[in-house]
Protein backbone atom coordinates (compact mmCIF):
# COMPACT_ATOMS: atom_id res chain seq x y z
CA UNK A 1 0.00 0.00 0.00
CA UNK A 2 2.92 2.31 0.90
CA UNK A 3 4.03 1.42 -2.57
CA UNK A 4 1.16 2.65 -4.17
CA UNK A 5 1.08 5.86 -2.31
CA UNK A 6 4.24 6.43 -3.24
CA UNK A 7 3.56 6.09 -6.92
CA UNK A 8 0.80 8.08 -6.78
CA UNK A 9 2.78 11.04 -5.51
CA UNK A 10 5.07 10.16 -8.00
CA UNK A 11 2.96 10.10 -11.16
CA UNK A 12 1.16 13.25 -9.49
CA UNK A 13 4.79 15.28 -9.46
CA UNK A 14 5.75 14.66 -12.72
CA UNK A 15 2.05 15.60 -13.85
CA UNK A 16 1.77 18.69 -11.84
CA UNK A 17 5.43 19.94 -13.22
CA UNK A 18 3.88 19.04 -17.04
CA UNK A 19 0.88 20.87 -16.08
CA UNK A 20 3.40 23.95 -14.99
CA UNK A 21 4.95 23.55 -18.24
CA UNK A 22 2.01 23.94 -20.19
CA UNK A 23 0.46 26.84 -17.97
CA UNK A 24 3.84 28.65 -17.36
CA UNK A 25 6.71 27.58 -19.90
CA UNK A 26 4.23 27.16 -23.15
CA UNK A 27 3.62 30.54 -24.04
CA UNK A 28 7.40 31.63 -23.35
CA UNK A 29 9.02 28.63 -24.98
CA UNK A 30 12.27 28.61 -23.13
CA UNK A 31 13.61 30.43 -19.87
CA UNK A 32 17.13 29.66 -18.31
CA UNK A 33 16.54 27.48 -15.47
CA UNK A 34 20.46 26.46 -14.31
CA UNK A 35 23.06 28.94 -14.60
CA UNK A 36 26.72 29.41 -12.57
CA UNK A 37 27.74 32.64 -14.14
CA UNK A 38 28.04 32.82 -17.58
CA UNK A 39 28.12 29.16 -17.73
CA UNK A 40 24.52 27.56 -18.95
CA UNK A 41 24.11 23.86 -17.41
CA UNK A 42 19.86 23.29 -17.95
CA UNK A 43 17.08 25.80 -19.69
CA UNK A 44 13.72 24.70 -19.02
CA UNK A 45 12.43 24.34 -23.00
CA UNK A 46 8.75 23.72 -23.64
CA UNK A 47 8.58 20.59 -26.31
CA UNK A 48 5.78 18.36 -27.76
CA UNK A 49 7.59 15.47 -28.14
CA UNK A 50 5.33 12.61 -30.60
CA UNK A 51 7.86 10.31 -30.64
CA UNK A 52 10.00 8.18 -28.45
CA UNK A 53 13.68 8.71 -26.87
CA UNK A 54 15.66 11.72 -29.13
CA UNK A 55 11.84 11.85 -31.09
CA UNK A 56 12.58 8.60 -32.82
CA UNK A 57 9.69 7.03 -34.35
CA UNK A 58 7.33 10.35 -34.35
CA UNK A 59 4.11 10.27 -35.24
CA UNK A 60 3.52 6.52 -34.24
CA UNK A 61 0.84 7.39 -31.39
CA UNK A 62 -0.33 3.93 -31.36
CA UNK A 63 2.60 1.90 -31.08
CA UNK A 64 3.82 4.14 -27.99
CA UNK A 65 0.65 3.95 -26.44
CA UNK A 66 0.30 0.06 -26.90
CA UNK A 67 4.04 -1.11 -26.19
CA UNK A 68 4.33 0.45 -22.91
CA UNK A 69 1.14 -0.94 -22.07
CA UNK A 70 3.11 -4.02 -22.29
CA UNK A 71 6.08 -2.92 -20.78
CA UNK A 72 3.96 -1.82 -17.86
CA UNK A 73 2.11 -4.95 -17.40
CA UNK A 74 5.58 -6.74 -17.42
CA UNK A 75 6.97 -4.58 -14.71
CA UNK A 76 3.97 -5.33 -12.33
CA UNK A 77 4.28 -9.13 -13.09
CA UNK A 78 8.37 -8.46 -12.07
CA UNK A 79 7.11 -6.64 -8.96
CA UNK A 80 4.66 -9.63 -7.85
CA UNK A 81 6.37 -12.00 -8.86
CA UNK A 82 9.89 -11.11 -7.71
CA UNK A 83 8.89 -8.88 -4.91
CA UNK A 84 11.07 -10.67 -2.41
CA UNK A 85 14.26 -11.36 -5.00
CA UNK A 86 16.26 -7.98 -4.22
CA UNK A 87 14.98 -4.61 -2.69
CA UNK A 88 16.91 -3.20 -5.95
CA UNK A 89 15.44 -4.69 -8.09
CA UNK A 90 11.92 -3.71 -6.56
CA UNK A 91 13.03 -0.18 -6.83
CA UNK A 92 14.46 -0.26 -10.07
CA UNK A 93 11.30 -2.16 -11.95
CA UNK A 94 9.02 0.30 -9.55
CA UNK A 95 10.57 3.18 -10.79
CA UNK A 96 10.80 1.85 -14.85
CA UNK A 97 6.78 1.58 -14.09
CA UNK A 98 6.14 4.66 -12.56
CA UNK A 99 8.20 7.01 -15.05
CA UNK A 100 5.99 4.22 -18.21
CA UNK A 101 3.11 5.41 -16.44
CA UNK A 102 3.93 9.01 -16.54
CA UNK A 103 4.54 9.40 -20.25
CA UNK A 104 1.43 7.13 -21.25
CA UNK A 105 -0.95 9.33 -19.41
CA UNK A 106 0.14 12.42 -21.35
CA UNK A 107 -0.13 10.12 -24.55
CA UNK A 108 -3.46 8.90 -24.05
CA UNK A 109 -4.66 12.60 -22.78
CA UNK A 110 -3.21 14.81 -25.25
CA UNK A 111 -1.21 12.56 -28.08
CA UNK A 112 2.25 13.86 -26.90
CA UNK A 113 4.42 13.91 -24.12
CA UNK A 114 5.33 17.21 -22.70
CA UNK A 115 9.25 17.54 -22.05
CA UNK A 116 10.62 20.59 -20.45
CA UNK A 117 14.34 20.13 -18.75
CA UNK A 118 16.83 21.13 -22.07
CA UNK A 119 20.48 20.30 -20.60
CA UNK A 120 23.11 22.91 -22.30
CA UNK A 121 26.05 21.25 -21.00
CA UNK A 122 25.94 18.78 -24.43
CA UNK A 123 23.22 17.96 -26.94
CA UNK A 124 21.26 16.09 -25.37
CA UNK A 125 17.17 15.35 -26.08
CA UNK A 126 14.78 17.80 -24.05
CA UNK A 127 12.84 15.54 -20.92
CA UNK A 128 10.80 15.16 -18.45
CA UNK A 129 10.30 14.16 -14.45
CA UNK A 130 8.79 10.45 -16.13
CA UNK A 131 11.66 10.32 -18.33
CA UNK A 132 14.27 10.82 -14.91
CA UNK A 133 12.49 7.81 -13.04
CA UNK A 134 12.81 5.76 -16.11
CA UNK A 135 16.23 6.80 -16.36
CA UNK A 136 17.09 6.13 -13.10
CA UNK A 137 15.68 2.96 -13.01
CA UNK A 138 17.57 1.84 -16.08
CA UNK A 139 21.10 2.30 -14.21
CA UNK A 140 19.91 0.73 -11.11
CA UNK A 141 18.52 -2.20 -13.45
CA UNK A 142 22.12 -2.35 -15.41
CA UNK A 143 23.68 -2.01 -11.61
CA UNK A 144 21.75 -5.12 -10.41
CA UNK A 145 22.06 -7.24 -13.49
CA UNK A 146 26.08 -7.03 -13.33
CA UNK A 147 26.34 -6.81 -9.54
CA UNK A 148 23.81 -7.89 -7.18
CA UNK A 149 21.97 -10.90 -9.40
CA UNK A 150 24.68 -12.72 -9.68
CA UNK A 151 25.11 -13.46 -5.90
CA UNK A 152 21.77 -13.80 -5.86
CA UNK A 153 21.90 -16.88 -8.18
CA UNK A 154 24.96 -18.10 -6.57
CA UNK A 155 23.12 -18.45 -2.96
CA UNK A 156 20.48 -19.66 -5.00
CA UNK A 157 22.49 -22.48 -6.54
CA UNK A 158 24.34 -23.19 -3.29
CA UNK A 159 20.77 -23.51 -1.72
CA UNK A 160 19.43 -25.87 -3.63
CA UNK A 161 22.55 -27.81 -3.96
CA UNK A 162 21.98 -28.63 0.13
CA UNK A 163 18.50 -29.58 -0.55
CA UNK A 164 19.55 -31.95 -2.38
CA UNK A 165 22.48 -33.40 -0.76
CA UNK A 166 19.78 -33.55 2.15
CA UNK A 167 17.01 -35.55 0.30
CA UNK A 168 20.08 -38.30 -0.92
CA UNK A 169 21.71 -38.39 2.51
CA UNK A 170 17.61 -39.21 3.53
CA UNK A 171 16.92 -42.00 1.06
CA UNK A 172 19.67 -43.56 1.87
CA UNK A 173 18.88 -43.65 5.79
CA UNK A 174 16.13 -46.28 7.14
CA UNK A 175 16.27 -45.46 10.94
CA UNK A 176 18.33 -48.78 11.60
CA UNK A 177 21.98 -49.54 12.00
CA UNK A 178 23.14 -51.16 9.10
CA UNK A 179 26.06 -53.18 11.07
CA UNK A 180 24.83 -55.77 12.90
CA UNK A 181 26.86 -56.56 16.13
CA UNK A 182 27.36 -60.75 17.21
Amino acid sequence: IVSIILGIIMIALDQLVKYWTVTSLKPKGSIDFLHIGKFDIMDLTYVENDGAIFGSMSGQRWFLIGFPLLIIAAGIFVLIKYRKRSKLLNVAVFLFVIGGIGNLIDRIRVGYVIDMFDLQLFEFAVFNVADIYVTVAMFLLIFYAFFIDPKIEKKIKAAEEVKEQRKIGNRGFTGRSRSKSR
